[in-house]
């Protein structure tokens, strides 16, 4: 099954999400590149990757490195070709974590499509459907995390995770105020993406225990693992970390024998694809960990993470984040949520609806390269 074409379409998307604390000052558009690899079988797979910094980098990366080491090669051979991506990383190509990511996704694809099974069948399937977390953005005020939370719920969702937008004893009031707003029966979840001391790190999550939290994820920067080491020891609430790490499986490992993590992440984007998440979903199960898969702001991969996510056992929740219409494209409709749960599509390869009108409407430059 040999890849004959690949188009990109470069979408320009002109979001502002975040403050300029959040941004550092510096654009950030939330552009996607849009890819589309077609097979000499008449297979063809749509994938898309975040370019929230430069959609230019993005579409660079792909065309002067990451196409040619595809174009040509049997799609079957997504574990050499993942190799190779990493080869090409060390020597100084030093990819974006969000790259090469989906198109191991499309390889997979390609496959399962000519098997014409569902992606998840075709990896091996565990379930059909997981419940849902949803999953804010940064909010000004209490009130602001409450009122989305709230929402959620009556739309059927019981759990919420915030992302409390600091400092440290303001994320404690908002996770107060979210466990007296939604009441003692709601899942709730702490993501500061902080740069927490360990002291301030300690008492913030000793506060989340006393309010029956899931988890506290990333108060420090992946790397920190001696911080995250002396974290887990002092709570007996789960820390979840390595949602950037780099390196994959090899990274992620690192934080699991140092201690210094209970559960992991990893998703189809920002931790090489389908092919990289097993990976790491495989090692933590080994050690008797969750790897709970992270949203890759893009409702296409998100769809993508639905499918790994029902092909192994140690995932509990989806992350669903929301607003929903923010991050659903290149996807043409929402994803489908029933009861607080996702299931999987059905259809064979991925399942998702393009918006191609979107894309043509969005797009800023449109490149091919075939054999």
């Amino acid at each position: 099954m040999k890849i004959t074409k690949a188009e990109t379409w470069f979408c320009r998307r002109d979001r502002n999400y975040f403050d300029s604390a959040r941004t550092g000052g510096a654009p950030m558009p939330w552009d996607v590149v849009v890819l589309r690899l077609s097979t000499e079988e008449g297979f063809s797979s749509v994938v898309s990757f975040l370019g929230a910094r430069s959609g230019l980098v993005t579409e660079a990366y792909l065309h002067e490195n990451i196409l040619p080491v595809v174009l040509g090669r049997d799609a079957h051979e997504r574990e050499a070709i993942w190799h190779e991506f990493w080869n090409l990383d060390r020597h100084l190509a030093f990819f974006p974590v969000y790259l090469p990511g989906p198109v191991d996704v499309a390889l997979w694809e390609l496959a399962a499509l000519q098997a014409g099974l569902p992606l998840y069948r075709y990896i091996g399937a565990c379930r059909t459907s997981l419940p849902v977390y949803a999953s804010g953005l940064f909010h000004n005020t209490a009130e602001e995390y409450v009122a989305e939370g709230k929402k959620y719920a009556a739309d059927g969702i019981a759990a919420y995770k915030a992302h409390p937008c600091g400092p440290w004893r303001k994320d404690m009031e908002i996770a107060e105020a979210l466990r007296e707003g939604l009441g003692k029966e709601a899942i709730l979840l702490s993501d500061p993406v902080a740069e927490y001391t360990l002291e301030e790190a300690i008492r913030v999550g000793r506060h989340l225990e006393t309010l029956d939290f899931l988890w506290l994820e990333e108060p420090f920067r992946d790397f920190e693992l001696t911080k995250y080491k002396k974290l887990c020891d002092a709570l007996d609430l789960p820390v979840a970390a390595t949602e950037t790490t780099r390196g994959a499986h090899w990274g992620v490992a690192q934080a699991i024998v140092h201690g210094g993590v209970d559960i992991v992440r990893a998703d189809v984007s920002w931790k090489n694809g389908v092919t990289g998440t097993l990976k790491i979903a495989h090692l933590a199960e080994a050690f008797g960990l969750n790897c709970e898969v992270h949203t890759t702001t893009m409702g296409l991969m998100d769809l993508a993470n639905v499918h790994v996510s029902c092909a192994i056992r140690n995932c509990e929740y989806f992350e669903y984040f929301v607003p929903e219409e923010n991050f659903r494209f290149p996807l043409q409709r929402p994803l489908e949520i029933l009861e607080g749960r996702i299931a999987v599509p059905e259809a064979p390869g991925i399942g998702g609806e393009i918006d191609w009108d979107g894309v043509d409407r969005m797009c800023v430059s449109h490149r091919v390269s075939s054999l």
